[in-house]
């Protein structure tokens, strides 16, 4: 393999100086080549605005190496979809490309907070992606630590065969719209084996109204992954322009999260054929700021406001997972038959309070007539809140609560408007037993 280190382009390597014309410099000539490995070679800090992967070129960052993003708008390739954005690390209809190595990927968030509160930061209007990959094909990211997200932190738009694995991505827990990796209209891709701290989602797959035209989101696998976040660790939606489809989502632990596992439909297309299998999920309360109850797992489908038109979630299968919550299962439709075939087998629900966030509130946000929190509404935790849904089954679930039982505790399970809603085998009693009956059902 050719290799091409940027120490032989003129770098500077203080971690202020902007090195992005020597390392493009040395990207570009590893592609004119042929292609080959771009060498950040370790011991430095290298500073940089925007940087361009080019087809066949593989950029390595050594152990003991940083790529900082830069804190100036000014250093910026403005890049244009149908809206105005600036990244760090990016590529174009590449083909056959990768970013590997031990070493860290810094993305400056904090050079872009505006303001600090106790539970979130202010940010910023101009910040950038870390990385940010559209139309791209053959795509490997391995092994490195990407750290400090000012924007989305990995966003893939429109790519296909993709490989993501053992990454690390170490996102400040306060900071906004840090999602770790986003996958609009991606297709073919592979995540695995990742350790994924972030203050907002940690997996999020989209398919976005500004990369209309590049295809659905379909044929992905998440598998082997720990996550902890803000808002949802695992999560569809709720930008959905087109089919979202063929998903598995396998064998991870989240732990301390707003919330679990999530499909969040707020727009016109259809969220289908989605595993969710041997999972541990633990959730708790947090400041009403971040979007989530607490729920270990969320499934809705609630339009983002009354101009916006609503699709379907339906063959959606949880099996197998243990969940630890301060809130309980949660499934919606804004409509009868927009949440159909849903099967959550083996799932266990242990209810307990111990943040100091006050519960027994539901949060439907984005939803029509939202008004800086009318999707906030007050009601009772129950151990599976099941709401305008058709052919839904419960096999082998537990309810189990905790010590700890506010009075807005109360039922194991309360449906409403729910058409073959089938129960085997369900286990769990109210929290306050002497008040409430066990089961309750419209």
């Amino acid at each position: 393999m050719s290799c091409y280190s940027i120490e032989d382009f003129g770098v500077t390597g203080d971690g202020k100086t902007n090195d992005a014309a020597a390392i493009q410099s040395a990207i570009d000539r590893c592609a004119t080549n042929g292609g080959g490995r771009v060498l950040v070679p370790a011991g430095k800090t290298y500073m940089a605005g925007t940087l361009a992967l080019r087809t066949n070129v593989e950029l390595y960052i050594e152990r003991g190496a940083t790529l900082l993003a830069s804190g100036n708008p000014a250093d910026y390739t403005p890049r244009l979809t149908s809206r105005h954005y600036m990244a760090f690390i990016t590529a174009d209809d590449a083909d056959n490309i990768a970013i590997a190595g031990g070493g860290v990927i810094d993305g400056g968030g904090q050079q872009f907070i505006a303001s600090v509160l106790p539970h979130i930061y202010r940010m910023r209007n101009e910040r950038p992606f870390t990385l940010f990959l559209l139309g791209c094909t053959n795509v490997t990211l391995r092994d490195v630590v990407i750290r400090d997200g000012a924007l989305w932190t990995v966003r893939l738009s429109g790519c296909e065969d993709v490989v993501i694995r053992g990454i690390r991505i170490l996102n400040d827990l306060k900071l906004p719209n840090d999602d770790a990796i986003d996958l609009d209209r991606c297709r073919n891709v592979r995540v695995s084996d990742c350790h994924i701290e972030s203050g907002d989602d940690c997996i999020c797959l989209k398919a976005c109204e500004e990369t209309a035209g590049m295809g659905n989101c379909e044929n992905i696998t998440v598998t082997g992954c720990t996550l902890m976040s803000t808002s949802c660790a695992l999560i569809i939606g709720c930008e959905c322009r087109a089919p979202m489809r063929n998903v598995i989502f396998d064998s991870c632990v989240i732990r301390s999260s707003h919330r679990g596992l999530g499909i969040h439909l707020s727009e016109e297309s259809d969220v289908e054929n989605v595993l969710f299998s041997n999972m541990i999920v633990e959730t708790r309360l947090f400041h009403d700021d971040w979007w989530g109850r607490a729920e270990p797992i969320y499934v809705t489908a609630i339009p983002w406001t009354a101009q916006h038109k609503i699709g379907r979630v339906r063959h959606i299968r949880f099996s197998n997972v243990l969940c630890r919550s301060e809130n309980g299962v949660f499934i919606q439709g804004w409509d009868r038959g927009l949440i159909e075939d849903i099967l959550l087998d083996n799932v266990r629900v242990e209810i307990d309070k111990w943040s100091k966030w006050p519960g027994g509130r539901q949060d439907i946000r984005p939803c029509p007539g939202d008004n800086m929190g009318d999707g906030l509404l007050e009601h009772p935790t129950a151990g599976f809140f099941i709401k305008q849904a058709r052919n839904v089954t419960l096999r082998n679930c537990e309810v189990v609560w905790g010590t700890t039982r506010p009075d807005y505790f109360r039922h194991a399970l309360e449906s409403h408007d729910v058409d073959n809603l089938v129960l085997e085998n369900f286990r769990g009693d109210a929290a306050h037993p002497e008040q409430y009956t066990p089961i309750r059902r419209d």
